[in-house]
């Protein structure tokens, strides 16, 4: 089999202060250089190997890369085979104002093995070709923020919520499902400020903002499907943007296709009619 030996780089739709990018490259990538943002990513294939705070950093799959703003590092292939990654760049001003006030989270060696980064940051790592909403990436950006200050070693503290506020919120998704909603959205509708009522809904409800609106179109979808909507009608209906958004949805929700759960529920109707 040939290797690939052309280097490329996919740049996904931007957003404000967020900017994502997929790249494979042969041999020598970067120059050392510095930027001021953060930039959180993962080898997906082969050895990224890079200097970073005077040692040499080798990112295999599995870990996350967290470096630091500011920070000058290169870029290389570790071995002959090349290697593969997808960055997301992050300006730290939305992580500080997540993290109302606090220092801004330092990884020391720019590579962990924590399993809350890599959890936290695989919405924002999932391929370029796949959008991610609005609320998505306020959510991701929420996780992702709190592990990164998990992952550094910052202490717990014991936080007040607004339950009408998050009350408000819930309630106005329900009203939402059929098109976009955004954090500042929800927010001006429950009189809280984005980042305090992520944090409260997710403590009072066990979600977040948006994997709750996911829920619900869900369970419309199920609905509809069961009413004898066609899949294509019965994503478009729930808010989702094709049947493709769907469907990934609902088999990491559900563990199984829509297709396999109608033909599953038409089974078990067969057997008990």
């Amino acid at each position: 089999m040939n290797k690939t030996t052309t280097d490329w780089i996919q740049r996904a739709p931007g957003s404000d202060g967020v900017e994502r990018i997929e790249a494979f490259f042969a041999g020598a990538a970067y120059g050392l250089h510095r930027h001021d943002t953060y930039a959180v990513g993962r080898t997906l294939s082969g050895v990224q190997s890079f200097v970073y705070r005077g040692g040499e950093r080798h990112s295999l799959p599995g870990g996350t890369m967290v470096l630091h703003p500011d920070e000058a590092h290169d870029g290389q292939a570790g071995t002959e085979d090349g290697f593969r990654y997808r960055m997301v760049y992050i300006e730290p001003a939305l992580i500080q104002n997540i993290l109302g006030g606090k220092p801004l989270p330092f990884i020391k060696d720019g590579i962990s093995r924590d399993p809350r980064l890599y959890a936290a940051s695989e919405a924002l790592l999932q391929s370029m070709d796949l959008a991610i909403d609005a609320l998505e990436q306020d959510d991701a950006l929420f996780d992702l923020a709190h592990a990164l200050d998990a992952a550094a070693g910052a202490a717990r503290r014991r936080q007040n919520f607004d339950y009408r506020a998050a009350e408000r919120a819930r309630e106005y998704i329900h009203g939402a499902l059929h098109r976009t909603v955004t954090l500042e959205e929800l927010a001006a509708q429950s009189g809280r400020d984005r980042w305090s009522l992520s944090r409260d809904f997710r403590l009072l409800f066990g979600t977040s903002p948006y994997r709750y609106l996911v829920m619900r179109r869900l369970d419309l979808v199920r609905t509809l499907l069961a009413q004898g909507e066609s899949l294509v009608n019965a994503a478009l209906l729930a808010g989702f943007a094709d049947q493709s958004h769907m469907t990934r949805h609902f088999i990491k929700t559900f563990g199984l296709s829509p297709a396999r759960w109608l033909k599953m529920r038409s089974m078990h109707a067969l057997a008990v009619g």
